[in-house]
């Protein structure tokens, strides 16, 4: 018997799992800087810049300022703005509101994402299947309320519940992330349910600590998933393989 008949529920990441970013970050920052008359910034500061200004912001005042009530527009802003002074760019307050406002919009749409050719095909099979579906990442609320569904990625035809950090105040790869899901999914047990993510460190461990089954999706190559095979892992190269793996009696041992 494979393992898809013992499960009552399957927890999905976002990034690098259902969807991907499209080009570049500077691509975005440049469009922005053009649109109010200045020239592109540097693409690899700017990549650096929001490297460092993402993390410290992501330190500070984790899952998007939930705990510190800080407003989503509120502690993006303040990312983007050090972003651009790390990288060499102090606007006046004029001028970096307009760009920063491009900014904002562009990432809470459609425009800067792909989804993968196999990812809708995949949630829609599970729940035909009567597995309970969720969308789980650390991700601020647009995700669930914009940018999902205009990806066509739609609660109630793609998946039936989500855990988004931004709106819970907890974030992977912390275990309680994995709990508040379960609960969600209507108390399913441990046992019952499986994660896919492409991240050994915020995926796979944590979903396994808590005793859920968990696979590994390597849809780029990294090198990292040698190391992720040799600890036990099952990786797996996109959703085709997984749907594959689900019903094949290899995924009951």
């Amino acid at each position: 018997m494979s393992i898809l008949g013992k499960l009552r529920c399957v927890t999905v990441d976002v990034t690098g799992t259902l969807m991907a970013y499209k080009g570049e970050l500077g691509d975005y920052y440049c469009m922005a800087a053009k649109s109010v008359g200045l020239p592109c910034p540097d693409y690899k500061r700017m990549h650096e810049g929001f490297k460092l200004a993402y993390k410290e912001m992501a330190t500070k005042y984790p899952c998007f300022g939930f705990h510190a009530k800080m407003p989503n527009i509120v502690w993006w802003k303040t990312c983007v703005r050090d972003s651009f002074v790390r990288a060499g760019y102090d606007y006046d307050e004029e001028t970096f509101e307009k760009i920063f406002r491009r900014i904002y919009s562009s990432f809470g749409s459609s425009a800067p994402y792909t989804i993968f050719p196999d990812s809708q095909p995949f949630l829609r099979w599970l729940r035909g299947k009567g597995v309970k579906v969720g969308i789980v990442s650390n991700a601020e609320y647009r995700y669930k309320d914009v940018i999902l569904p205009a990806l066509g990625i739609n609660e109630g035809s793609e998946w039936d519940f989500g855990v988004f950090s931004g709106l819970e105040g907890v974030e992977k790869p912390n275990p309680k992330f994995f709990e508040i899901a379960l609960e969600r999914a209507g108390n399913v047990a441990p046992e019952e349910a499986l994660h896919i993510g492409d991240s050994m460190r915020k995926d796979y461990e944590p979903a396994k600590s808590i005793g859920m089954h968990a696979i590994l999706l390597d849809r780029f190559k990294t090198p990292d998933a040698v190391e992720w095979r040799k600890s036990g892992a099952v990786v797996l190269p996109d959703l085709v393989a997984a749907q594959e793996w689900l019903c094949s009696e290899q995924s009951a041992l």
